[in-house]
């Protein structure tokens, strides 16, 4: 058992903020083979996430902390939508449709989501990010 408290937001916190990527996983998950990924992801501001794809699955991301700006995309990097994803003003979280192309900012120093989909882990390809 793991409990998800604020002493564990914290570790994942403080080493996210020593990467120099600016953002950490903490894996629940027991292998990159495993057929759930579940795992916190604590991110900084000032990370740097392309816009890209997950073709074979959804992926669902909850804030638990600090907050976020979700940007979708068309194939031709044509913006959709941009939402705020955050606890205090009552938006928790979304589900992002298999294939949907997107990215994030990250808002708020100390957020940390909470990151859902389907494994085994699959590196993104060139053909999954847009330049």
């Amino acid at each position: 058992m793991e409990i998800i408290d604020e002493e564990l937001l914290n570790i994942t916190t403080k080493k996210a903020a020593e990467s120099a990527r600016l953002r950490m996983n903490h894996n629940f998950h027991v292998s990159p083979d495993s057929k759930a990924q579940r795992l916190l992801n604590a991110l900084e501001p000032g990370t740097v996430l392309p816009i890209h794809r997950h073709r074979e699955t959804a992926e669902t991301y909850i804030v638990l902390r600090g907050s976020l700006k979700l940007f979708l995309y068309t194939e031709d990097r044509q913006l959709i939508s941009a939402t705020e994803i955050n606890p205090v003003r009552e938006v928790y979280g979304v589900n992002i449709p298999a294939g949907q192309w997107h990215t994030l900012e990250v808002l708020e120093s100390g957020t940390v989501i909470f990151e859902v989909k389907d494994g085994p882990y699959q590196p993104l390809s060139e053909e999954d990010m847009l330049a």
